[in-house]
């Protein structure tokens, strides 16, 4: 795609990463429709100037943990606009689940979003897109695919899965007119981020804004596979070489702001 694309969807959009990419295409001219489950502020966000390039934000409600509905209503909204140019699966959870904690509904919330709604948001039109040779699918996933992050598992997992599944994608459509990113996001101002601020080190976090326009610009060029801010994803790649025995207990440490999170939000959850 060496041009702005005339219609995009971007699912999380009511906030952070997708919110920001949202303004950053509408403002290139770009047809968004602003994908998320809180109505209200993607209301607000359609409401907020797009900028002088003649886009335009459509908000959309849509739970992408809904898999079928998801499919179902991206599959619509394809039929409606003429077919989208741009499809990219920003939405995401982060909450902790560390072993001693982790039960299975705490474990699903996570892979239903970060697995079963990415993968379907990213297949939904694909095979159109292939029919009609053109288009381009962006799954945002993250470094701590890299290694396994105490208290992360069913996150680090989750984007592992992405980080994969869009590789796979790639070799499947190399030398066609379908495009494939991967984009692999550092600490970025975000809700989720917000949640761990004072409890864990995050340094150099980056704004959700100009993570928007790295990542657009990004997508523009063709750009395959993009860690950023590079600050964190050096360090997060050679944690994938570092040998367990001293990266685990490192790993460990580091975790307990997140075990005990989740552990005052197990104890809220208890009548």
């Amino acid at each position: 795609m060496a041009t702005t694309p005339r219609t995009a969807l971007i699912t999380g959009a009511s906030s952070g990463i997708g919110r920001a990419m949202a303004r950053w295409w509408a403002a290139r001219g770009t047809t968004v429709y602003a994908a998320a489950r809180r109505a209200s502020l993607l209301d607000e966000l359609a409401a907020e100037p797009a900028g002088d390039g003649g886009g335009r934000i459509v908000p959309v409600t849509l739970d992408v943990a809904d898999e079928a509905r998801a499919v179902a209503a991206i599959q619509a909204l394809d039929d409606q606009c003429g077919g989208l140019d741009l499809v990219i699966a920003n939405a995401g959870v982060g909450d902790p689940t560390p072993a001693q904690l982790a039960t299975w509904e705490a474990v699903e919330r996570v892979l239903r979003v970060n697995v079963m709604g990415a993968a379907a948001t990213i297949t939904a039109v694909l095979p159109r897109m292939v029919a009609r040779g053109r288009g381009h699918v962006v799954g945002v996933s993250s470094v701590a695919s890299y290694a396994g992050l105490g208290a992360y598992s069913s996150y680090c997992g989750s984007k592992a899965f992405l980080s994969i599944f869009l590789q796979s994608l790639q070799v499947d459509l190399r030398g066609t007119p379908v495009r494939v990113t991967c984009i692999e996001p550092g600490f970025v101002r975000s809700e989720m981020q917000a949640k761990l601020e004072g409890r864990a080190p995050m340094p150099f976090v980056a704004p959700a804004e100009q993570a928007a326009d790295v990542f657009g610009r990004a997508i523009v060029r063709g750009t395959r596979r993009l860690a950023w801010p590079t600050v964190h994803a050096v360090p997060a790649r050679a944690m994938a070489w570092v040998p367990a025995f001293a990266y685990e207990p490192i790993a460990q440490r580091l975790s307990q702001p997140q075990v005990a999170m989740a552990e005052e939000a197990l104890a809220r959850s208890k009548p």
